[in-house]
């Protein structure tokens, strides 16, 4: 393992410092190096990986060579969505969704096409090896730079992401009578990437900005307060929202449609309130 850590760190190195371009084994291949978040360490875990594209969204698998494990990085972006993508020329976030039933099988087939040498890895093996799209995260439209930028584009994100969820509950399938569907592995990455992102943000805000702010501004104690309020108020919502995900039927009877639903009021709601109150004093900042 030892060994293998150290062949992929040089490869990493490598890459990084010839924007993208690696030779050995991999000369003339297209590489991509993806960073996840470790599921139980919380660590950021690197990877090169080879990759095909659909359209302009890069799609990697998970082949581990044929083994009959999945290798650790898919581990890692089931539990933590929100990966980092490199590809020589650029670096962006994505979120992490495989490819299910009828449509992987399609991408895997287009896959082996080109690259057989992944036909004959699962063959190796009775696991069914996954293809990932890897999603470029939204980039809100921002007009200003600064604390104040950084907070409308982090908003931005959210109520973007808040509103591709709506959308995918409205896609969700029924159970067609044979009992409740499962929830989709598309809109479980999604929701678990939104509720990862926004457990973030808030808590920054809690350990930093806003005792920050306050020192600045004793007059907004009771501003700072009704917001900590409305923040526990969303991480309990967040929280049944990523119980909900891998509950013992999925979406029945709309109860995930009806979370998401409330998820989206409370957080709208939260969103402007405090920008109302936090902007005018963000600019002020910097002005």
């Amino acid at each position: 393992m030892s060994s293998f850590s150290s062949f992929n760190q040089n490869v990493i190195d490598e890459f990084r410092a010839n924007a993208g371009k690696v030779g050995g084994p991999f000369e003339g291949a297209e590489l991509l190096l993806l960073t996840t978040t470790g599921a139980r360490s919380g660590r950021p875990h690197t990877v090169p990986l080879g990759f095909l594209r659909d359209g302009g969204t890069p799609l990697v698998v998970a082949s581990a060579a044929g083994a009959d494990r999945h290798p650790a990085w898919y581990h890692n972006l089931l539990a933590r969505p929100l990966v980092q993508v490199e590809t020589g020329s650029e670096e962006y976030e994505a979120v992490a969704v495989p490819a299910e039933g009828v449509r992987r099988e399609e991408l895997f087939a287009r896959i082996v096409r080109d690259e057989p040498g992944y036909g004959a890895y699962q063959e190796r093996t009775a696991r069914v090896i996954p293809v990932v799209a890897l999603h470029r995260s939204h980039e809100p439209a921002v007009d200003e730079g600064g604390i104040a930028g950084k907070l409308l584009s982090v908003h931005g994100w959210l109520r973007a992401e808040l509103a591709l969820l709506r959308e995918l509950v409205r896609e969700e399938p029924a159970g067609g009578g044979r009992g409740p569907a499962p929830l989709g592995l598309q809109l479980r990455q999604h929701c678990l990437a939104f509720c990862h992102s926004l457990e973030f943000h808030h808590r920054s805000e809690d350990a930093g900005l806003f005792p920050y702010l306050e020192q600045q501004h004793p007059h907004m104690r009771e501003f700072f307060r009704r917001i900590g309020e409305e923040h526990r108020i969303v991480a309990g919502l967040q929280e049944e929202l990523v119980r909900a995900l891998d509950a013992p039927g999925g979406n029945a009877g709309g109860g995930f449609s009806a979370r998401v639903a409330r998820m989206s009021r409370e957080l709208e709601a939260h969103l402007d309130h405090e920008e109302a109150q936090l902007l005018p004093v963000l600019r002020a900042l910097e002005a």
